[in-house]
């Protein structure tokens, strides 16, 4: 996907004493001279300052790092964490259009943010304070479809749910962020499939029940061996109490 640098740009850039104060400090955490090691936290901190990244202040990271500016600019543009236009105050709507997200419906997503935003991505809305684009794959495959809004992501969306989630910033909200749909995480949406038949027994692990069957033992630092012993290793009609494994083999 083409990323371009915007059009119109400010004269200038420089970091607060503040943020030049912690841009310094990442550049200490490589050795002398990889100090260009430090250019995605600092053009990172760049892009919080002002809300986007300009030529500008590609260039002064360019200065502070001791790189050329085509450098910095050849990580400015492969990143789509990078903001080379200038986005909306509120809000930003990143709709990840890759394969997943697209199979399940990401462009009714881009349908709501081009009637609700602006006909375009990267344009501003009317009163400048939201805007959209449409990203490569941002990594929630499992909850597809999904946006990035500002740091968050919002997953298991529709197109009436991204639409009521613009309306909440627009109110001044911050809606919680994660699935919409009512899932926790990233699990199944018809509920656990995978070892559900040992829901509600006690806990077993398989690794720990090979050592005892091996009779293997815990070495110690100081070069002395401990059995492993296992109080909750219970298998199917096994013995609740403690199993124990010697290098003679099983003893309950």
């Amino acid at each position: 996907m083409l990323r371009r640098l915007s059009p119109i740009q400010p004269e200038s850039f420089e970091f607060t004493p503040a943020n030049l104060e912690w841009a310094r400090a990442q550049m200490t955490k490589y050795p002398e001279g990889r100090q260009q090691s430090a250019v995605i936290p600092v053009l990172w901190r760049a892009q919080e300052q002002e809300g986007w990244l300009s030529r500008p202040a590609i260039e002064y990271v360019g200065n502070l790092l001791g790189m050329a500016y085509i450098r910095v600019l050849e990580v400015a543009t492969f990143y789509f964490m990078f903001q080379l236009q200038p986005v909306g105050s509120v809000m930003h709507v990143q709709i990840c259009g890759t394969t997943t997200c697209m199979i399940c419906g990401a462009e009714e997503l881009m349908r709501v943010c081009k009637e609700k935003i602006a006909p375009h991505a990267h344009e501003l809305s009317a009163d400048g304070r939201f805007s959209w684009e449409e990203v490569e794959c941002l990594g929630a495959c499992t909850n597809a479809p999904m946006a990035q809004i500002g740091k968050d992501f919002y997953e298991d969306l529709t197109a009436e749910k991204l639409s009521a989630l613009i309306d909440r910033f627009a109110a001044g909200e911050v809606p919680v962020p994660g699935p919409q749909n009512g899932r926790f995480s990233s699990e199944a949406l018809g509920g656990p499939t995978a070892l559900a038949g040992l829901q509600g027994e006690e806990q077993y692990n398989g690794s720990v029940a090979r050592a005892v069957r091996l009779g293997e033992t815990i070495k110690r630092i100081d070069g002395t061996e401990e059995p492993i012993t296992t109080p909750w290793l219970k298998g199917k009609g096994g013995d609740a109490g403690a199993t124990t494994a010697t290098k003679d083999g099983m003893n309950g």
